[in-house]
């Protein structure tokens, strides 16, 4: 499958998984920089933890985090805080602040501008620490009367967290626990990722899998791989020592090539199992080591320079050459290759057919082996008249003779080139089952031989000959219908002249879609189940929604089963539109991976990533809603999302966990409810407004 053996390559917008992979020890929060009090869009659960709110309360207030100020907090802290926002600068500052339960906590905040590709300031990260304990005991309204013993321990106690950290550690460790965003941050904005859809990138060092040369490379790779499975065989059945310059030297360059391709190997990416394109160094070379390095070692030492040298017994010299058979191992490895190429049926019957005859080549040999070993009596030292090779060398001439004054060993017959030509005449006629009889075998060990090789030669003629069909449509049966449901889009694109950037979002869709998928129909396999295992199933699908959310937490297991058979796993590709503006809001929907964005009035006013819940309160409302705002999809997402009526339904039958449902469920974006917007520049005309709004995407 194409989409498969080339991944997810389409362009991303991955700057909420930079962020977050980069601060797992960190709290932030990121702030819309052109609308008017820079509203929150994005808050990681790390801050969510520190400030005692919700992710839900948060967004859309003051990236300031003027909500968390009071009387104890600096003037003048928050007009540099401000000012700090309105010049789009980097700063970072120690503030007071108050958490929910209004508790006064010193932080460390950092504010760093992030960029979109036009250079245009479109959002703040600010991040925090807590640092109480650095700072002195805090004297507020509850502690008035305090002595100055009594408030330190108070703070320490406060954050007792903190001390957790630090106490184990000596300054090796301590200087090892800073944050990589906090690093990022210190050495200023200009390194930090940008806001915008960009395709994967992979180190300067690794190469793609499916970029020209690579795609070359392989072809290399297996056009050699057949001339080492052709000329090893040969080479040991005929007893030839290559002292030629030439081909030792032809030998000598195919080893160093698949030398080469070891060394590659370890830096060419490959596609993980979720379809993802993996760039990742060392995900690179475990994966190499665990699967081909091995082999791949062994198909590339030099045998052939041990060949060289005239006083190496003869056997083991054989012996060496022989263990290059081991590349042949690779010929699955680089077949599976061409069906991404040349479209599977070319390919694989191409494939078959070189099988073949590499199958009689290899017989050829085994036969023209036995017919040397036994040609010759040894006890009599007599050549046995009724030997295929006595009967061909009197029919073309060369018939043996006994030096008597030399070496006292039989000689002359038929050259080698003749006596291949007629072995590999011999097998493929036996493997046709054809057989003309003017070749047959005569010895007990020929006989043995030829009947293997007819079992043999039945099975790959009636399997490649016979069956070519039956294998396309045993082996390729997805594959087929993958090509014909590519074929009948595009047949579609083409007759209704849709637009070419809506041709590639569909056409990406399908593919990413598929390698997900793998051409599974979910529905289908479902409906074979009976509904116990059937429910058993969708609990399983489901089980990051329940497990990560705890409005599910008091369900019964009964609760859960109806739900899970209710909920719909939808894969969203890059760019793709989950809600218009507009349009009925009919489903709850979870984020299970990926990012996304919620645009109103051509403004982001939230980005969404795991964890986060979208759509409306329905078990609150009468009416069906209109959604306010576009949510887009930044990256490849999976969703799992409830239609209305079916949440309806189940909540109705468990009013007990209803009540806990409405209370624990708590929506990211609610897309019933606009957000006030104010622009905190009003563009000068509708074509700057509308420039300005487009330089995030």
């Amino acid at each position: 499958m194409p989409g498969g053996k080339r991944g997810l390559v389409a362009p991303q917008n991955t700057f909420l998984e930079n962020i977050v992979r980069r601060s797992s020890e960190t709290s932030f929060l990121l702030g819309n920089a052109q609308i008017v009090e820079w509203p929150v869009v994005y808050s990681n659960d790390g801050f969510c933890k520190l400030s005692g709110y919700h992710r839900a309360e948060v967004m859309q207030k003051s990236s300031t985090c003027s909500f968390m100020y009071g009387e104890l907090t600096d003037k003048k802290t928050i007009e540099k805080v401000r000012q700090t926002f309105d010049n789009y600068e980097s700063n970072c500052f120690e503030v007071l602040l108050y958490r929910k339960n209004r508790t006064p906590v010193w932080f460390y905040m950092q504010i760093a501008p992030i960029r979109n590709e036009n250079d245009k300031v479109v959002l703040f990260l600010c991040t925090f620490k807590d640092i109480t304990v650095f700072k002195q005991p805090i004297e507020d309204e509850s502690t008035k009367g305090w002595t100055k013993f009594a408030r330190l321990t108070r703070a320490l106690t406060n954050s007792r967290s903190t001390l957790q950290q630090l106490t184990p550690m000596n300054k090796t460790e301590v200087s090892h626990k800073h944050s990589r965003l906090a690093e990022v941050l210190q050495l200023g904005s200009d390194i930090l990722p940008q806001y915008k859809q960009e395709a994967p990138k992979t180190p300067p060092h690794i190469i793609l899998h499916y970029c020209t040369f690579k795609t070359t490379w392989d072809w290399i790779i297996l056009i050699l791989t057949f001339y080492t499975a052709i000329m090893v065989p040969y080479n040991v059945s005929f007893k030839t020592k290559q002292n030629n310059i030439a081909w030792l030297v032809l030998d000598s360059v195919v080893d160093v090539i698949f030398l080469v391709d070891i060394v590659l190997n370890f830096h060419t990416t490959f596609v993980g199992p979720g379809g993802e394109v993996i760039s990742d160094p060392k995900l690179i070379r475990m994966n190499y080591l665990k699967t081909w390095f091995v082999i791949d070692l062994l198909s590339c030492l030099p045998y052939d320079i041990i060949n060289a040298f005239e006083n190496v017994d003869e056997g083991i010299s054989s012996l060496f050459s022989s263990l290059k058979v081991v590349r042949l191992l690779r010929l699955g490895r680089v077949a599976r290759k061409l069906d991404h190429y040349l479209e599977y049926g070319a390919a694989v019957l191409v494939l078959l057919v070189c099988v073949f005859g590499l199958v009689a080549h290899w017989l050829a040999c085994i036969w023209y082996s036995i017919g040397d070993y036994e040609v010759i009596d040894k006890v009599t030292n007599t050549i046995k008249t009724d030997s295929w090779l006595y009967q061909l060398a009197t029919s073309i001439g060369s018939p043996y003779h006994y030096n008597t004054s030399g070496s006292g060993q039989w000689e002359g017959g038929p050259s080698k080139d003749s006596l291949y030509i007629t072995s590999l005449y011999f097998t493929m006629t036996s493997l046709t089952t054809i057989g003309f009889g003017n070749i047959a075998p005569t010895t007990d060990g020929e006989k043995i031989f030829s009947v293997a090789m007819m079992m043999v030669g039945s099975l790959l003629y009636a399997t490649i000959f016979g069956n070519v069909t039956t294998i396309f449509q045993q082996m390729y049966a997805n594959t087929n219908r993958y090509h014909e449901m590519l074929n009948n889009v595009r047949d579609f694109l083409k007759l209704y002249q849709v637009p070419k950037g809506l041709s590639e979002r569909v056409m990406d869709y399908i593919v990413s879609t598929w390698s997900m998928s793998k051409g599974i129909d979910t529905e289908k396999v479902l409906s074979i189940c009976p509904k116990d295992m059937r429910a058993d199933i969708c609990v399983h699908l489901n089980r990051k929604v329940f497990n990560e959310h705890p409005a599910f937490r008091l369900a019964s297991d009964g609760c859960l089963r109806s739900l899970a058979v209710e909920f719909q796993t939808i894969h969203c590709a890059p760019g793709d539109l989950i809600f218009h503006a507009g349009e009925s809001v009919d489903t709850l929907c979870f984020v299970v991976s990926g990012s996304l964005e919620v645009i109103q009035d051509d403004e982001v006013i939230a980005i969404l990533g795991k964890g986060d819940v979208f759509g409306d309160v329905f078990w609150k409302e009468t009416t069906l809603a209109h959604a306010c705002a576009n949510v887009r999809a930044l990256t490849y997402c999976d969703l799992h999302v409830i239609r209305r009526e079916a949440l309806l339904k189940v909540l109705e039958f468990y009013t007990a966990f209803a009540n806990s449902f409405s209370r624990n469920l708590i929506l990211t974006c609610n897309l019933r409810k606009r957000v006030r917007l104010s622009f905190a520049v009003p563009p000068s005309s509708p074509a700057e407004s509308y420039g300005l709004c487009h330089s995030w995407l």
